[in-house]
């Protein structure tokens, strides 16, 4: 039996299939460039032979219900899923669901209904989700659809972190709070972090650093996220590849009344242009950091900048946990930046983190500790699987 997790953007959908049994992958692809003249599926599997094969068609698919229906398609051509009965589940990946969802949800009327609800809150992927859901609760019928939601994890913060201070009716009536993403990721590295530990997650006490061009940092108590640094919206917290992460808030406020910018060209500042590309035109930390070795002072100094924000929200995770367990890195920056690592954790020995240099800085795609046999606090890094997390989440919440 197999369990299909889709996770549909506004002109994308991207897909994988796993074996309920081994969580193997048997299929995964993506349908890119939804509403162009030419859209773009690209599709791998294994095939009865146990070889690898792969697939790249281009046609018009005016809209997601052509994407997933060539989706479909491929699936039941390869054998991956000959026929939908196979299906347990089909996950999805939901970004906002607001206070109302605290864990992985079965979806019916009501839920969509929720989802709608929280629109205004993720103007950008919500309704790309919610179009997701939509198209395979009509493909696949007599399958169970389950939304994952990236704010769950984070739901069990208490309301000092997750409160802001400002009138109590613009919380209550408007939802103005912080509700944290990459709830699913954090998720994910935190059980595996606790798996490498030998300690049951619910005993573990561990800061998690997602860090891509999206960029987060969570701090765990007992397997429960009690804070976490991005808020209503991922725009708060770390420097992000062009988010402006942590700013103060009457900084808008400036900008327009000195430079006549109105909402819409204020919010693509600071989401678009500003963090790694705003400090040195590039938010490839790759680049960034061959330029800061050949001595570019923009680069080192948008390195710099990110890594003394890394640091604070580590020491202030360390200070709220008191007892810390594990230090994680993940993403793609956080998987394959010895560099960026060794920043954040450089002169934390005092509070517990000692890095080994050359473990750091060996290349792997494993899973693997970087912390000196002597750190009272252990630093890995994980690669993140969020698929993963959102099939087993499923399977889970429809069992």
């Amino acid at each position: 039996m197999k369990v299909l997790v889709l996770n549909s953007g506004s002109s994308s959908i991207k897909f994988q299939l796993f074996r309920s049994d081994d969580w193997s992958v048997p299929a995964a692809g993506s349908v890119t460039r939804i509403g162009e003249p030419e859209a773009v599926l690209r599709y791998s599997w294994t095939d009865a032979k146990g070889s690898a094969q792969t697939l790249e068609e281009r046609a018009a698919m005016p809209d997601h219900q052509q994407g997933l229906q060539r989706i479909a398609g491929a699936l039941a051509r390869s054998g991956a899923l000959a026929d939908p009965a196979e299906l347990l589940a089909v996950g999805h990946r939901v970004v906002h669901g607001g206070e109302a969802f605290h864990a992985p949800t079965c979806v019916d009327d009501d839920v969509i209904e929720a989802i709608r609800q929280v629109v205004p809150l993720a103007p950008l992927h919500n309704p790309a989700n919610l179009d997701g859901i939509l198209v395979a609760r009509a493909l696949f019928p007599n399958t169970p659809q389950v939304a994952v939601f990236d704010t769950a994890f984070h739901q069990t913060m208490p309301r000092t972190a997750y409160r802001y201070a400002i009138s109590d009716d613009l919380y209550r009536e408007h939802g103005v709070r912080r509700y944290g993403f990459h709830g699913t990721s954090h998720h994910y590295v935190g059980r595996r972090a606790a798996e490498r530990l030998g300690k049951p997650f619910e005993q573990c006490n561990l800061i998690t650093l997602h860090l891509g061009n999206g960029a987060s940092a969570t701090a765990i108590r007992e397997g429960s996220s009690i804070d976490t640094s991005m808020g209503m919206t991922p725009l708060e917290g770390l420097v992000m590849g062009t988010r402006c992460g942590d700013i103060d808030p009457a900084v808008p406020f400036y900008l327009s009344q000195q430079l006549g910018l109105d909402n819409d060209r204020l919010e693509d500042l600071l989401n678009r242009q500003s963090g790694l590309l705003g400090l040195c035109g590039d938010n490839d930390l790759r680049e960034i950091q061959r330029r800061a070795e050949e001595g570019d002072e923009a680069a080192e100094l948008a390195l710099g900048v990110t890594a003394h924000r890394l640091k604070k929200y580590i020491g202030a995770y360390l200070a709220e946990l008191g007892r810390t367990d594990a230090l994680v890195f993940t993403g793609g920056i956080g998987e394959n930046s010895a560099e960026l690592r060794a920043r954040a954790c450089g002169g934390l020995e005092p509070l517990g983190i000692q890095l080994d240099a050359e473990a750091n800085a060996a290349a792997s795609s494993e899973e693997r500790a970087v912390s000196s046999p002597q750190s009272p606090i252990q630093v890995w890094v994980i690669p993140t699987n969020e698929e993963l997390q959102i099939a087993r989440e499923a399977l889970a919440a429809v069992s």
